[in-house]
């Protein structure tokens, strides 16, 4: 490949709860509402479970009256109720929504660190706890920041921030109207745009990492769809020899994001 040196900058509401309003959102899970605290995400309330006040849970407390949290112990029953049955790990907060980013902040980032950018696609990814553990994986290798398409495709959540155990906070994410059109600008910004795809011309560890470059994740069942797929510049396999010919979304990017990081690190 030649290298291209330059580049261009839920809601849940059971009854005699509160009701969360368009600017509110929920986090679940000790982790999320952690980092979710010490990245300064406007946290309005906490719940905590009667019997949960162990360790985590106290540093969390710790956080909170340092913001300026408010938070009551209340049943474990009542927030059962309001996750509808999802784990929670003793601990709800009422917060402000994540805010998205934007495709100038992430290439914006990628400057600022004096770095090549390396930012994620993912085309039409539905599954939140796949979502989720892509976040984490991403804010693990320093990915400067993860597009998603408005439409079809999942959201920024609760369930997301809890399987990404608060890696959420930490990675910028864009919402784009258009997929092909996005990357179509990108590679007029002298990006490279990789796509992953079981019957690519390339095995991923063959190919050169050290560009500024997009990488494109497809959907869990269907993979890209194709106007994506002839809008990427290589397109990357990932050997298997089992029965099974496709991996999950999160397990794929986490391979090929780990191999451009392992390629990135010994520059």
């Amino acid at each position: 490949m030649e290298r291209k040196q330059q580049f261009n900058k839920n809601k849940l509401n059971p009854k005699n709860e509160k009701h969360l309003t368009n600017n509110e959102d929920i986090i679940i899970g000790r982790n999320a509402i952690m980092e979710a605290l010490k990245a300064g995400r406007r946290v309005n309330r906490l719940l905590i479970a009667d019997g949960s006040r162990d360790g985590s849970v106290q540093k969390i407390i710790s956080l909170a009256k340092e913001a300026g949290v408010i938070f009551e112990t209340v049943p474990r029953d009542r927030i059962d109720k309001l996750v509808a049955g999802q784990n929670h790990q003793g601990i709800l907060a009422y917060s402000s929504p994540v805010e998205y980013s934007t495709l100038d902040e992430i290439i914006q980032l990628a400057n600022d660190r004096n770095e090549l950018p390396f930012i994620l696609l993912l085309d039409e990814i539905e599954d939140p706890h796949n979502f989720g553990a892509i976040l984490r994986t991403a804010d693990a290798v320093g990915v400067h920041g993860v597009l998603i398409p408005k439409r079809r495709s999942v959201s920024l959540n609760s369930t997301v921030s809890k399987t990404s155990a608060g890696a959420m906070e930490y990675v910028k994410v864009a919402q784009i109207n258009n997929v092909a059109q996005t990357l179509k600008q990108l590679r007029d910004m002298n990006f490279v745009i990789i796509g992953s795809d079981a019957e690519g011309t390339e095995f991923y560890d063959n190919v050169d990492f050290n560009d500024a470059i997009v990488l494109v994740i497809g959907s869990e069942g269907k993979g890209m769809r194709r106007l994506t797929k002839e809008n990427c510049d290589i397109l990357v396999k990932i050997p298997m020899i089992g029965k099974i010919n496709s991996l999950n979304a999160s397990v794929a990017s986490a391979v090929l994001m780990y191999e451009v990081f392992r390629q990135r690190r010994r520059l």
